[in-house]
């Protein structure tokens, strides 16, 4: 589902999100501060996690996802599920989303499309999870 543009690192990149979420995982690795602290590049984030020797399901269901011949999908940052929620809410079930964003060692970021409300939930909190992926412009 294309999701419109926006800014990362290397530049401009048309958003994709999946047209199907992968699930119900949990972040993973409760009490362990990891690196994947990005609001904006959820691509960061998810190689952070999947290279690590903990266990991060959600992160790894995204990442493992394929559509199209494409395998480059993520899990999305906060950033990049908020942008989801502004320009395609209807595309989303209307329950908590998953993170690639860390809040703390026990907190993962997350977003309600209910009501467009980012929270954390608690790193073992099981949440829906949509893979996403980038083109650069």
């Amino acid at each position: 589902i294309y999701g419109g543009r926006r800014e990362y690192p290397e530049g401009l990149c048309h958003v994709v999100f999946a047209a199907e979420d992968v699930g119900k995982h949990a972040y993973g690795e409760h009490g362990t501060s990891v690196e994947a602290t990005s609001n904006i590049d959820g691509r960061e984030n998810t190689a952070i996690l999947v290279n690590r020797d903990g266990s991060h399901p959600a992160a790894e269901a995204a990442y493992a996802y394929t559509c199209d011949g494409h395998s480059d999908f993520y899990l999305p940052s906060s950033g990049e599920l908020h942008h989801g929620y502004l320009y395609l809410p209807e595309s989303f079930e209307k329950d908590w989303y998953i993170s690639s964003t860390q809040f703390s060692a026990d907190f993962a970021s997350s977003m309600a499309f209910e009501d467009g409300w980012l929270h954390y939930y608690g790193k073992t909190s099981e949440l829906v999870a949509r893979p996403v992926r980038r083109i650069l412009q």
